[in-house]
């Protein structure tokens, strides 16, 4: 899928210090249990208006807890005409697990 990125390449990304924008659409409560360095909150039901706020020309990467709601997320920014955002395959769940143990996993 054109438009989803795995753990590691996102992981391979941050290492090399490029610039993207990581937005983390879980819920407030989700976010203070574990998130990736770096990832900004914005919830999934106030992306419809925090949008606005985003660059539609960077590169933005999109996860939540298992990549369902990133996925809508994705799909909501194309529509507004974004061209470079992509969901992370797998969330944060995926991220603990193969990337960084020491996130919790709920």
């Amino acid at each position: 899928m054109g438009f989803a990125i795995t753990v590691q390449e996102l992981k391979e990304i941050l290492d090399r210090g490029e610039q993207i924008v990581l937005i983390d659409v879980r819920e407030p409560w989700e976010y203070n249990i574990c998130k990736i360095p770096g990832a900004q909150l914005i919830p999934l039901g106030a992306l419809g208006t925090e949008y606005k706020k985003l660059d539609p020309n960077a590169e933005i990467v999109l996860h939540c807890h298992m990549g369902m709601r990133s996925m809508d997320a994705t799909q909501f920014l194309l529509q507004q005409g974004f061209k470079n955002v992509k969901n992370l395959t797998g969330g944060i769940n995926a991220w603990s697990l193969h990337i960084d143990p020491s996130v919790p996993r709920y």
